[in-house]
């Protein structure tokens, strides 16, 4: 099992939990928490026995944002130290941290859920935009602060906030950079649902094992990759094409001889495909990572 320097790290069943792991510090993000996670994706991603992940938080918050321990430097990238700043190089560039986290979950084989124990500001909030199923604690309060810190939304929210909840309330989150409650983030399509703070967990527990228990982990995988690759399409018959080659290679899978079977013998399914190894190309334009 791998061990991370500001994670917690464990899997159980088909589960995947992520836990933030700063709570002195309320979870704030730095560089090694944006390497961290992006390794613990790829750890889940290279392990079949992972069904699904659940990201949360240590203590009493989520994640507090970007740690502002440098002070008025702290979002200056010719100010950050060498270590810092090759962390984030790409292409030439010093590429956004909280970017290159959420990229890297846009592109997990596993479905994503967060579950958000409390505080959730800055990229403690837009990293969870990337995760395909959100809970919340009644604890848990949400910030777009950027406006606030003399910066600008990050982590592709740009991308994924106006999706999920519309450009309206989007605008309106980023615009005036308030704190809100987790009734609001429900009532406007941020978050599924709102949990007593001991019910939370168990809560995304019971999503994650009515998809560890009943579905064929390739055809996760790939609903995944239609649904939010989809989201930017230009045209459904992008959507067509794809579905078409997903449906071609699925059909005459071992997965689908054995989701049929198990569905007119009346037992429980038992599927042979494994992620790591069967997952169909059908999207030209992407590759799949590779592990091990």
């Amino acid at each position: 099992m791998p061990t991370f320097e500001t994670l917690l790290y464990a899997v159980e069943d088909g589960i995947a939990t992520i836990t933030l792991n700063r709570p002195e510090k309320l979870n704030a993000f730095n560089t090694q928490m944006m390497k961290d996670l992006i390794a613990a994706f790829d750890e889940t991603d290279g392990d079949d026995d992972v069904r699904v992940v659940i990201v949360t938080g240590a203590g009493r918050a989520f994640c507090a944002g970007a740690d502002l321990s440098a002070g008025a430097q702290t979002f200056d990238y010719d100010k950050r130290s060498a270590d810092d700043a090759e962390a984030r190089m790409r292409d030439g560039v010093q590429r956004d941290g909280g970017g290159l986290l959420t990229l890297r979950i846009f592109d997990s084989l596993k479905p994503v859920i967060s579950a958000c124990n409390g505080a959730a500001v800055g990229v403690g909030v837009t990293m969870q935009l990337a995760m395909d199923i959100r809970l919340a604690s009644a604890d848990a309060r949400y910030g777009f602060v950027f406006a606030r810190r003399g910066i600008n939304p990050e982590a592709c929210s740009s991308w994924f906030l106006p999706r999920l909840v519309g450009v309206q309330t989007a605008l309106e989150w980023c615009y005036t950079g308030r704190i809100f409650p987790a009734q609001e983030a429900a009532d406007r399509g941020l978050v599924r649902s709102v949990h007593a703070p001991d019910d939370l967990l168990p809560a995304a527990r019971a999503i994650a094992r009515e998809i560890a228990d009943n579905t064929a982990p390739v055809s996760v995988a790939i609903t995944r990759q239609l649904i939010w690759r989809m989201a930017g399409a230009s045209h459904p018959m992008e959507a067509h094409k794809a579905d078409s080659r997903g449906i071609q290679a699925r059909g005459r899978s071992a997965d689908a001889r054995e989701g049929v079977t198990s569905f007119l013998e009346k037992r429980p399914p038992n599927y042979p495909d494994k992620v790591s190894k069967d997952l169909p190309d059908i999207w030209p334009h992407w590759t799949p990572p590779t592990f091990g």
